[in-house]
């Protein structure tokens, strides 16, 4: 057991340290390292806890984690895995938050972003390749991700598409003939007998839009000194949004501006947007973020709380629902449900990809980095901390 607990902790420390670009980025990556590289899990595995992680409020990514660790080490494995995934950002985004309130200012990285974006494009496309050929295994689940990906593209509201395809496309795949015609492997930790339905695989985690937001300089002054917004009130706060986060990570982003900066006037509009900033050029989960809030509205302890407020309820949830996954599995309609949300978060995966690929592939080197990121993934599996790390130096040499 300390050896699997020490394996969760190396691999999602480093996952928190060299990854980027929201949780679209984060599935690509764990599915790599988790599934192929390690074979930890089967495809199937994985896509159901994903699936169970996208109808849960919280940060996906750090859900993710904790489903993955609670599979391999339990209840332990699942609270270090989420922890040595948050931490390595939180740490950063405290830096940088502490040289904000010091200088004024964050660093300018934006040579860097811009030979990130193509990488993480090719890195996101490999990932939805893989699972897609898994779980769009009938032209019923590609019609609903189809479907799906337009009206996300079309700019509806990403929860309640989600929701309403997932039970249109219950009806459907039901009407289509859909029942317990065969068995497939279980998440690790479920039932050995438990019946799992024909089309049988889950949902990715709900998406985060990446962009290279530009960094704001200044605002460090106007809103309250760090250290004198009272601590309990900082972390009532992010536990209550940590408790209903659903959406895209902006969503967060509205939280803190309705709380932070309109209701109690901690921040003010620059700070909020030099926090969305940070959040988008430190590794791992957008929580870094908050952390970065955190401290601006109440130094380290304010970091501290908020951080540790906003990831708390994700424990709980994955502590309550993880061993009900099998059983959701056995029942026909239930079963029906999430297959259909598969298919969907699968639509809301590509849209993003479209969006991410219209965003950063505007110039030809580019087009060579995407292609090679993919390439790579699929010729040789080198690592995705690998392609992103080359993809940051390209960028700042064609930058120079």
């Amino acid at each position: 057991m300390l050896a699997r607990l020490w394996e969760l902790a190396v691999l999602f420390f480093r996952l928190g340290a060299t990854s980027f670009g929201g949780p679209v980025v984060y599935i690509a990556i764990m599915e790599q390292e988790t599934v192929r590289r390690r074979q930890w899990l089967s495809r199937e595995q994985f896509l159901d806890m994903l699936a169970v992680t996208n109808l849960l409020p919280g940060p996906n990514a750090v859900e993710m984690a904790n489903h993955i660790g609670y599979a391999r080490a339990g209840l332990a494995g699942c609270v270090l895995a989420g922890l040595a995934f948050t931490l390595p950002g939180a740490l950063i985004s405290g830096a940088l938050a502490w040289a904000y309130l010091r200088y004024g200012h964050t660093p300018q990285v934006e040579p860097f972003l811009a030979g990130l974006k193509p990488v993480v494009v090719g890195v996101v496309a490999v990932a939805l390749w893989r699972l897609g050929r898994t779980a769009l295994d009938r032209w019923q689940t590609a019609l609903i991700a189809a479907a799906v990906a337009a009206v996300s593209l079309a700019g509806g509201d990403e929860v309640l598409t989600l929701l309403g395809a997932a039970v249109l496309g219950a009806v459907l795949l039901r009407l289509a003939g859909g029942g317990r015609n065969g068995k497939r492997p279980l998440p690790a930790g479920g039932p050995e007998d438990a019946e799992r339905c024909a089309f049988g695989q889950l949902a990715p985690a709900d998406v985060l839009g990446y962009s290279g937001i530009p960094l704001a300089v200044g605002g460090a002054s106007g809103a309250m000194a760090a250290g004198s917004v009272p601590i309990w009130k900082l972390a009532l706060f992010f536990l209550k949004v940590g408790a209903v986060l659903y959406g895209s990570g902006y969503v967060l982003v509205a939280y803190i501006r309705g709380g932070l900066v309109e209701q109690y006037g901690w921040l003010t509009e620059t700070q909020l947007l030099d926090a969305v900033a940070v959040g988008q050029i430190t590794p791992g989960p957008l929580i870094s973020t908050v952390t970065f809030v955190g401290y601006l509205v109440g130094a380290t302890p304010g970091a501290i709380v908020a951080t540790v407020a906003i990831i708390l309820p994700t424990f709980f949830f994955v502590g309550i629902v993880r061993p009900w996954i099998a059983r959701l599995r056995s029942r026909l309609w239930t079963c029906l449900f999430l297959d259909a949300v598969t298919a969907a978060s699968l639509g809301l995966m590509a849209a993003v990809t479209i969006q991410l690929g219209a965003a950063s592939l505007g110039s030809f080197a580019a087009w060579l980095l995407a292609i090679a990121a993919v390439v790579l993934t699929i010729r040789w599996e080198i690592a995705a901390a690998w392609l992103l790390l080359g993809g940051a130096l390209a960028g700042a040499l064609l930058g120079a």
